[in-house]
């Protein structure tokens, strides 16, 4: 297996770009199989922008 185009691919070789898949398809399938609580996804993004706009104001006042 070879190289692949960085423009077509974030990764380097087609080795890491199948490593990568199953990584990824591993982690759905335990995700799928979690018997944890089901978070609706508005409040997923809500607590994540809630984070990106905490980190946002820790970097401005550390610029101050």
């Amino acid at each position: 297996m070879g190289k692949l185009d960085p423009i077509i691919s974030e990764f380097a070789t087609e080795e890491e770009a199948e490593a990568y898949d199953k990584w990824f398809r591993a982690q759905v399938e335990e995700g799928l199989r979690s018997k944890g609580p089901w978070i609706p996804h508005d409040e997923v993004m809500r607590e994540a922008r809630k984070i990106i706009e905490n980190a946002k104001n820790a970097n401005a006042s550390l610029g101050s």
